[in-house]
Parts: C-alpha cells; sequence; structure tokens
C-alpha cells in the first residue's frame, strides 16, 4: 500500500528554517505554499533584503506569499486557501491564533530548537549556549495557542560542543531538525503518532535577547563572558567598549589564574591580549572593532595596540 502524502503550507523566515524547507521539498508531501515575511531593510545601505525562506522557495520554484502577517488580510486569505493538511512551522516568529491553527486538516507542526519543555521561547539556542548546557536538541510538537506548549510528537537530542556558538549550533540543530520534521508529518499522516502533553512544571524560558544582553559584563565570571560570546556570535556580537568605542568579541576563550581589576587589560602579546573578570581572564580570539570587518585577536594587539592597564567596558 502506497505511503500517504500531505498538502504541507510551511511558514518560515530564518536561515535556521531552510534546510527544513529543503527537506520537505524533497520528501513525498507537495508544499502547497511557502509563506515568509515581507523583504526588510538591511545591511549599511538599508537595501529591502528577502528572507533567506524566500530565496529558498524561489529557487525552488515553490508557490510563495510574502506577507507581514498570516493573521488577517492576505496572508491569512492565502494559507486558507492552500487547504493544506498540514502547517509547517520553523522559526517562523509570530504568534498563531486559534483560526490560523484550525486551517490544516491534520495538525499544525512546529520544530523548535531545544529539548521541550526545555527553553521555551525565542532564543533557544542562544540560551543554551549562555547558560553553558552541555546537551539541547529538536523537538516537534501540534502547536496550541502557547508559547510552544504544544503536545510532543519526537524529540532528537544534540551534545553542545565546546567550539559550538551560536552560528554553529544553530545550523546543526537545524539539519537535525529537519529530518525529524519530516518524520513527523509522516507519521502523523500515517497516524502512527499519538502526541504526548508537555510536563509544563519541568518548563524553562529562553526570551528573545536584546540590546542589554549584548554587553560584556566584565565583573562577571570569565566562564560567563565566554559563553556570552558564543551564544551571541556571530549576529549580532557581545559588546564591549575600547578607547570609547564599540568592540565586538565573537569568540574568546577563559584563561586561568588571572587576577585584577575586572575589565582591565592584564595581558598583551602576539598571542592577543587577556581581561580580567571577576575570576579568571578572558583572551578575545576575534573581534570587529567599530566600522572594522572581523579580525583576530593578535591582528588587533597589532593594528591597536592595546596596553596592559587600560579599561574595556
Amino acid at each position: 500500500m502506497p505511503a500517504r502524502t500531505a498538502r504541507v503550507a510551511f511558514l518560515g523566515n530564518d536561515r535556521w528554517s531552510v534546510p527544513s524547507l529543503e527537506a520537505l521539498a524533497g520528501s513525498r508531501h507537495e508544499v502547497a505554499l511557502v509563506v515568509t515575511a515581507v523583504p526588510k531593510p538591511a545591511g549599511r545601505g538599508n537595501r529591502l533584503r528577502r528572507t533567506p525562506v524566500a530565496e529558498t522557495a524561489e529557487r525552488l520554484g515553490l508557490p510563495l506569499e510574502e506577507v507581514p502577517t498570516v493573521r488577517t488580510g492576505r496572508g491569512f486569505e492565502r494559507l486558507a486557501g492552500s487547504s493544506p493538511d498540514v502547517l509547517a512551522v520553523v522559526a517562523y516568529g509570530e504568534i498563531l491564533p486559534r483560526e490560523v491553527l484550525s486551517l490544516p486538516a491534520i495538525a499544525p507542526v512546529n520544530l523548535h530548537f531545544s529539548l521541550l519543555p526545555l527553553l521555551r521561547g525565542a532564543s533557544p539556542v542562544q540560551t543554551a549556549l549562555l547558560l553553558g548546557l552541555r546537551r539541547t536538541g529538536v523537538t516537534t510538537i501540534v502547536m496550541d495557542e502557547g508559547m510552544d506548549t504544544g503536545p510532543v510528537l519526537l524529540r532528537r537530542a544534540e551534545p553542545i560542543r565546546p567550539t559550538d556558538d551560536a552560528g554553529a549550533l544553530g545550523a546543526r540543530l537545524a539539519d537535525l531538525g529537519a529530518g525529524l520534521l519530516t518524520l513527523s508529518i509522516d507519521l502523523l499522516v500515517a497516524g502512527k503518532v499519538t502526541p504526548t502533553p508537555q510536563d509544563h512544571a519541568m518548563a524553562s524560558f529562553a526570551p528573545k535577547l536584546g540590546p542589554r544582553d549584548r554587553v560584556l559584563d566584565w565583573t562577571q565570571e570569565a566562564t560567563a563572558l565566554v559563553n556570552r560570546c558564543r551564544a551571541l556570535s556571530p549576529e549580532p556580537g557581545a559588546r564591549t567598549r575600547f578607547r570609547g568605542r564599540d568592540l565586538k568579541v565573537l569568540a574568546a576563550e577563559e584563561v586561568a589564574g588571572v587576577a585584577g581589576t575586572p575589565g582591565t587589560i592584564v595581558e598583551v602579546s602576539s598571542q592577543g591580549f587577556v581581561v580580567a573578570a571577576a575570576t579568571g581572564g578572558v583572551r578575545p580570539l576575534e573581534v570587529a572593532p567599530a566600522g572594522r570587518r572581523r579580525m583576530r585577536g593578535a591582528d588587533f594587539v597589532n593594528g591597536f595596540g592595546p596596553r596592559v592597564g587600560e579599561r574595556l567596558g
């Protein structure tokens, strides 16, 4: 007996949405519609930039709708008109109301980049790194009106490597999640998976990170500072101040046995420079001075000549 297929409407905006869209496009299911946000100004020239999902859908020849929202108006009308069996949502960033969630004939399915109920919210990848976790993963759920609160379909765990930043970890989870999403839809369509309610008492949260979260507080321990650099790299970057100007720290390592006033440069060498923290020190490995491209810490030393005793922050 041939496997059943489904009409899938896909909602996503982020680069981490792309592997799931590509996986669905290559599956036996029909991608009936792709919905993503309208182009937005970006970059130094504020030119309109389409989402990675829009560019991927166009490359794959999939039906595409770029709209401000699917809650009302054209977005809702196009979504309803696609008559989906399954609504697949990956890094879309919009809370969907009951009217949207009730559109698919089978289920609305979300791929979330954590092991739910842990790290519900907008920044699960970054928060896992901020917290110094050693393991995270991906989860598919049947969506309800809450924030990542729906019953679980499938989970897959993934170790967090010491070298991971948000870019590397997020890309790996996106690839892992693409297969999990497709499998979840396969099993839903075949009636071979039963959603399991989450244990809400075990929930933790990963709220959206704002400008204040990007600032390196040198009165924290070195481990926490290095984790913040990992969590915010490659974009938007953890920030501090050097000689009155912004300095992004995009990669760093902890240095043991360092003592000094937090935020003070305590060592300068051909390998870079070390900044004292509350406990231990931090060696920035890659930085981006204001108006400059990313560079190695050693190149920053050669070009900017930081001195022992100078302060950051």
